[in-house]
């Protein structure tokens, strides 16, 4: 009795199996002309070994016409998950012919196969024989308790084949055979598959194979026989690159750790002000001032102020200081009747007072103002002409406020540099994290290292707008602003007798640009509201003049319209 498995179980009688099946590829097989290249035999014995090393020795007898070499293509790898591959490694590989044949043997790698071409020395007509040999690994698995070879021993020509046949011969009883033909993966039964009467050779058959189309055998053999098992490689994919194990988790950990204590220890030695590192302030120390007798630090203008609360020159700031160089005497804001002219707009007209105690920057903003286009000085300008002109000047006013507050003392290094400098810095730490991570994913399993650098350089992009750090003496001014700000926010001036209607106004209008600053003018406004009708002529204030019919009452909302514009205006650029 001839002994049939397929894959491990049992199977009837294979004799003549798929005759039926073999007649009606063959009458589907397409016509050949005569002469044409093809396979006329594909005879192939494999040996298994210890080890689970196959010897394979492969007769093939060739129907050149007119070309000088062969070629065939051998299945070496397979995706059996997201991330493994099983592998077949293909090795000692040689080619030798008794009739001139090809013999010189070269391999190419392709993703999932391995193509074999051996090429002769001229061009070849007729049938040769090459007789290729070489050892296989990975084609025996463990399968149960025993062990299972399974391998498409012929085929994958480019060429039809006319005939394929193949022998297993082992040292123990094989205890099933079956085989299989057509692509890779095929279920249908090949033309004839059994085993001899010792059960120690199977043999399989198939006849009229198409282009591409494989011949798999399999044969059962009982366990220990070869003590071979499938080779399998973890394939390097995105998702096997990105991997989370205890190697590369405890790595992220580990340099997310040690870059992020980097930075908060750049943090802590660079970016904290040096009042909040020393405990103390050493330098301009100022004692409180308490109740009406508030008053902001000692000769600090708004602009001052605005730079150092945030460490940045903001529009606001210029724009407080513009209408501090109005309370001081240097400018005349003049409102408009928007009844008369149909907009809002408002003319900075210069006054002659002279700019003898003018800070550098104050000094270029005013110049910028009172300068036209065309670089002659004027006398006055209205708001709306500044629009989309005076951007390029407000940056260098801005640069000037930098470095006045660190001539002041207040901050060791202009804040915009500092800045500057730090997010530079992370985004270059970020852009190198991004190449280490693609190189990381392309190379190894090791990219999720690469993300540290990334969050690395995004905390310092992010952290470098808090890395300006104030001097002690810049720490103790700010203390001694902040308490001025509550002040101001309150918007309570003492009244009565020891408060005059004009004095009231005069300590309003002093206090009102660091109000804008601080973004309480409504409130600071509120002080002198009702000032008109305490005092006579107080319907307009010395450097704000309304239009008719104007009291301080309508100055928050005048005060608050004029900011928002004088903002817009300056910073408008010109468009394209």
């Amino acid at each position: 009795m001839v002994l049939a498995l397929a894959a491990g179980s049992l199977l009837p009688l294979a004799t003549g199996v798929s005759a039926a099946a073999a007649d009606v590829r063959s009458a589907a097989a397409p016509g050949r002309a005569a002469g044409a290249e093809r396979v006329l035999k594909d005879d192939v014995a494999l040996a298994p070994g210890k080890g689970g090393v196959i010897r394979v020795k492969e007769t093939i007898v060739y129907q050149f016409a007119g070309r000088s070499r062969l070629q065939r293509t051998f299945p070496t790898r397979s995706h059996e998950s997201i991330t493994q591959d099983r592998v077949y490694e293909i090795g000692s590989l040689r080619a030798t012919s008794p009739d001139g044949g090809p013999t010189r043997v070269s391999t190419s790698a392709g993703d999932t196969d391995t193509t074999v071409k051996v090429t002769g020395s001229g061009k070849l007509t007729g049938a040769h024989t090459v007789v290729l040999e070489y050892d296989l690994r990975g084609a025996i698995d463990q399968l149960g308790s025993a062990e299972e070879l399974r391998w498409p021993a012929a085929g994958g020509w480019k060429v039809p084949v006319d005939a394929a046949t193949a022998t297993v011969d082992a040292t123990a009883m094989i205890r099933s055979v079956n085989c299989f033909a057509g692509p890779l993966k095929s279920t249908i039964g090949c033309t004839q598959y059994y085993t001899n009467h010792a059960h120690t050779q199977g043999v399989y058959s198939q006849r009229e194979m198409l282009p591409g189309e494989y011949l798999t055998v399999v044969a059962g053999l009982p366990p220990g026989t070869t003590g071979g098992r499938a080779i399998y490689e973890r394939r390097h994919t995105v998702a096997t690159a990105f991997s989370v194990n205890a190697v590369t988790g405890g790595v992220l950990l580990g340099l997310l750790v040690l870059l992020g204590g980097g930075v908060a220890a750049l943090y802590l030695l660079r970016g904290r002000d040096a009042r909040v590192v020393g405990k103390h302030a050493s330098v301009g120390d100022q004692a409180p001032v308490v109740g009406a007798e508030f008053e902001p630090p000692n000769g600090v203008r708004p602009g001052q102020i605005g730079t150092l609360i945030d460490e940045q020159a903001d529009v606001i700031d210029v724009t407080a200081t513009i209408v501090d160089l109005a309370v001081r005497g240097y400018l005349l804001i003049e409102e408009e009747d928007r009844a008369r002219t149909g907009r809002l707009d408002w003319t900075l007209r210069r006054l002659g007072r002279p700019p003898v105690d003018l800070l550098p920057y104050e000094r270029i903003l005013l110049d910028a103002l009172m300068t036209g286009r065309d670089g002659a000085p004027r006398d006055a300008v209205k708001l709306s002409e500044l629009g989309g002109t005076f951007a390029t000047k407000l940056a260098q006013v801005r640069a000037a406020m930098y470095d006045d507050v660190v001539k002041q003392g207040w901050f060791a290094r202009r804040p915009d540099t500092v800045r500057s400098r730090w997010t530079v810095f992370g985004i270059a730490l970020t852009v190198l994290g991004i190449a280490a991570t693609v190189a990381l994913a392309l190379t190894t399993e090791w990219a999720l290292a690469g993300l540290a650098l990334i969050i690395a350089g995004a905390a310092l992009a992010y952290g470098g707008q808090y890395m300006p750090a104030k001097t002690a003496r810049g720490s103790t001014v700010l203390a001694h602003t902040i308490g001025f700000r509550a002040f101001l926010e309150r918007g309570a001036i003492p009244d009565g007798e020891a408060v005059a209607s004009q004095q009231r106004i005069a300590l309003f209008s002093r206090f009102l640009p660091y109000a804008v600053v601080f973004d309480v003018v409504g409130k600071w406004a509120e002080t002198v509201k009702d000032a008109g009708e305490r005092a006579e002529g107080a319907d307009n204030l010395y450097w704000y003049e309304g239009p008719a019919e104007w009291d301080l009452s309508n100055f928050a909302e005048s005060m608050r319209t004029f900011t928002l514009a004088t903002s817009g205006s300056i910073s408008q650029s010109r468009g394209l």
